[in-house]
């Protein structure tokens, strides 16, 4: 028997998988997330390096205990995927590094929603987490990556993107230049302020986070929640965000696909913002494609594209 490890390495989590021979899942890992481009080359390693090395060990234990004997390391492992965020160059040369883990591909982190999205067939995904991105499969079967650019730069309906429009509405409300909606009050209380605090006290709290993009993106379920409850400042930026992505999304495919193939396009949803309820009945509303939640994770995107190698 010879296992498979699969791993989906973001900018927020790294998860690990390990398969049997059959394709049932035997152990699974979760750790800090691995993008070299936020926590350098040498820790984005040696986060990956630690839950392959897990999963290797989860399956020594296994086979021992089915087999009645110690495994084979050069054959333990038949094939490993590494679905990663950070430039491909990096993972690929980190990939030639690794022994004893069968055959090492890697491939970008936007693979595994595109898999659960389109099923290997030509389509897209539109998927937001802390950040955001557009994943296409052209009808010649090449795969496309646009967006994700990453906090500093914009990602549009992304999670920090909600939370960085959300923090500058809130202050300018504190600074009594905006009229006041439920958003100033939440700013504040994300930074556990009381309401004695002032728009610069708020402000110095949150440029001094040790991980402003994590912390700003974390605002992110409370704006939804406001948009929800029909709080119009809110609303109005859970709109515009989204529909900046899905603006983008409707470039792209215009690009890869003729007009006469969009409406019936394979478009899937990815990402607890895009699947939020009001963020998906706002988006379904003015698509030219029909559009689909996703309700599984990427890993399991991972175990999809595992099981058909």
């Amino acid at each position: 028997m010879s296992y498979k490890i699969g791993v989906d390495g973001g900018g927020t989590k790294t998860e690990c998988m390990l398969l049997d021979g059959a394709g049932k899942m035997v152990a699974a890992h979760v750790g800090a997330g691995c993008n070299p481009s936020v926590v350098g080359p040498v820790q984005a390693t040696s986060i990956l390096t630690a839950a392959i090395t897990s999963a290797r060990a989860e399956a020594a234990t296994h086979f021992t205990a089915t087999h009645g004997r110690a495994p084979d390391p050069a054959t333990l492992i038949s094939a490993t995927l590494l679905c990663m965020a950070g430039h491909r160059s990096f993972w690929a040369e980190v990939a030639n590094g690794l022994k004893d883990f069968g055959r090492v591909m890697t491939t970008d982190d936007s693979l595994p929603v595109l898999e659960l999205a389109t099923a290997g067939r030509a389509g897209l995904v539109l998927h937001s987490g802390t950040g955001s991105f557009v994943a296409a499969r052209a009808p010649d079967g090449s795969v496309h990556y646009a967006g994700g650019m990453g906090w500093r730069f914009g990602d549009p309906g992304s999670g920090y993107d909600l939370g960085r429009r959300a923090v500058a509405r809130g202050l300018l409300e504190l600074q009594g230049w905006a009229a006041p909606s439920r958003l100033g009050p939440a700013v504040r209380a994300h930074v556990q302020l009381d309401e004695t605090a002032d728009a610069g006290l708020v402000t110095r709290n949150y440029y001094q986070h040790a991980e402003p993009n994590r912390h700003i993106a974390a605002l992110a379920p409370t704006v939804l929640r406001l948009a929800a409850e029909h709080d119009p400042a809110a609303a109005e930026i859970v709109f515009t965000s989204s529909g900046e992505l899905l603006d983008f999304a409707v470039s792209v495919a215009a690009k890869l696909f003729s007009a006469a193939a969009l409406p019936p396009l394979n478009a899937g949803l990815s990402g607890a913002i895009l699947t939020n309820p009001v963020v998906y009945e706002a988006l379904v509303a003015r698509s030219p494609f029909a559009l689909t939640p996703i309700a599984e994770t990427p890993i399991e995107g991972v175990r999809r594209m595992l099981l058909r190698l």
